[in-house]
């Protein structure tokens, strides 16, 4: 296998590493509960996906009883 005769300067290697950058994730608004969700995934709020409830969602109050 080849290797390089000469080690790249930091400059070139800050280069090519300007590309590796951090995505915000894009968020929609719930139809249901109007809240931000990821898209493509259950609301963690309300519980509903495409209209259709998937997970059933416990309030605090309810999870501190049980």
């Amino acid at each position: 296998m080849a290797h390089p005769k000469r080690q790249h300067s930091r400059q070139r290697q800050r280069k090519r590493r300007t590309h590796y950058k951090a995505v915000a994730p894009n968020f929609s608004a719930c139809p249901q509960c109007s809240k931000p969700t990821l898209s493509h995934r259950v609301c963690p709020f309300c519980g509903y996906y495409k209209g259709v409830q998937i997970v059933e969602i416990k309030v605090k109050a309810e999870a501190k009883e049980q």
